[in-house]
């Protein structure tokens, strides 16, 4: 008998209504995908042992994935859209971080030098695969209401994202409404948190160059003093903003790379910096570019220090739609109760799903990753990033949940 062909069994609970509960061997081997990937990280746009991965257990299913055509990232339906009511699609996304893996205990560590899953896609990947292996059992047995579009997305940490290009190549054909999951260190294996509204907020990336004459050290009154001017930028151009900025937009740039001379008794003739711009607000997004340019400005002349702006724009923040939101807290309630879920609040991260609620209703919901009472304080981003691994059958059995109650329901008169 194949994996496919095992039937799935009602959840074991006071709501046996409600299929989708995952099987232990498509747990077990759930991991195993994930742990395959996190051996085997892939950048942006290079995802293609990953997109590969992801394809052929799809086809092994008896689904017919598409490949983007970018090459990476891919798209598959469960069930077949007949055109009327428009799809619910559950995104993962699928890159990884140039970063070297620093866990040295486990045995999925990565493989590929300077490159780590430090921020869960593996986990998301993984998922969205299991959702959408349970659900097209569910069509088989005649128990998938509505179809659903299952979105693997390559690039999501190359600014402005991979979302961008996916919306282009038509991934949202046939989409009405969108959902999400991002790992959270700071939440147990088991729960989710939930906030309709921003739960994300903007990033951009900012370069600035500076040049002047330069000179000797023995005589900086000669010269335009670039490290001075670099350092009053670093300094005082974020202190500015918190002033002209209206304090609720939670502005913030921040500042990762200064570099500048080579000599100790040299004033150099060029220093750049780079950093990147967060706003959790919409508006105040719009406004950053031209208030940046015109703190920096103000500094710059200060000095005598000619320069020049590259502002990146990046992401905007990801607003959760309401409806979607109670959407997913019905879905994870059905699952584990209304306790699983609690209140998460709005962080100074970015994310590419902001870009699919430019054109469709959706929300992201933060899933635990945190194993129940590890007290160590972990995050995003970081080379020893892992997780509790029970919290890939608690995503796929959370999506699986929201794809049946939402195909459940009356579309909304027009």
């Amino acid at each position: 008998m194949s994996r496919e062909s095992q039937t799935l069994q009602p959840v074991a609970s006071d709501r046996p209504e409600l299929p989708g509960k995952l099987p232990d061997h498509l747990r077990t081997e759930l991991i195993a995908f994930r742990r395959d990937l996190h051996m085997h990280p892939e950048l942006g746009h290079q995802e293609f042992r990953t997109t590969a991965a992801i394809k052929a257990r799809l086809e092994e299913a008896g689904l017919r994935p598409r490949v983007l055509k970018s090459g990476t990232g891919l798209i598959c339906d469960v069930g077949t859209w007949d055109g009327g009511r428009p799809m619910l699609a559950l995104r993962a996304d699928i890159d990884a971080l140039p970063i070297p893996d620093a866990k040295t205990h486990v045995p999925y560590r990565s493989t590929s030098p300077d490159r780590a899953h430090a921020c869960g896609h593996d986990v998301h990947t993984a998922v969205v695969l299991g959702a959408g292996l349970v659900l097209a059992e569910l069509d088989r047995q005649g128990l998938l209401p509505r179809p659903v579009r299952l979105l693997f997305q390559p690039a999501e940490e190359v600014l402005p994202g991979g979302a961008t290009d996916a919306i282009e190549s038509g991934v949202l054909d046939g989409v009405g409404r969108i959902v999400a999951v991002h790992c959270d260190p700071r939440v147990d294996a088991g729960r989710i948190g939930l906030r309709p509204g921003p739960i994300t907020s903007a990033c951009d990336r900012l370069e600035v160059s500076l040049t002047g004459s330069g000179g000797h050290t023995a005589r900086p009154h000669l010269t335009t003093d670039l490290v001075t001017a670099a350092a009053r930028v670093a300094v005082d151009a974020p202190a500015l903003l918190a002033r002209r900025m209206d304090a609720r937009s939670g502005m913030s740039v921040t500042w990762g790379r200064i570099e500048s001379g080579h000599a100790c008794n040299v004033i150099p003739m060029h220093a750049e910096l780079s950093g990147t711009v967060r706003c959790l607000d919409l508006a105040a997004w719009h406004e950053a570019p031209d208030m940046i340019h015109a703190a920096i400005d103000e500094i710059a002349t200060m000095h005598g220090a000619k320069f020049e702006i590259n502002h990146v724009r990046g992401v905007p923040p990801v607003v959760n739609d309401p409806v979607i939101t109670e959407l997913l807290r019905e879905a994870m309630g059905a699952r584990r109760g209304a306790e699983s879920v609690e209140d998460t609040e709005q962080s100074l991260g970015g994310e590419d799903f902001s870009w699919y609620l430019e054109h469709v209703p959706g929300a992201m919901a933060r899933l635990g990753v945190r194993t129940p009472g590890d007290t160590a304080k972990r995050d995003l981003h970081r080379g020893d990033f892992d997780v509790d691994e029970d919290a890939i059958a608690v995503g796929v059995e959370f999506f699986t949940a929201a794809a049946l109650i939402d195909g459940r329901r009356t579309p909304p008169s027009r």
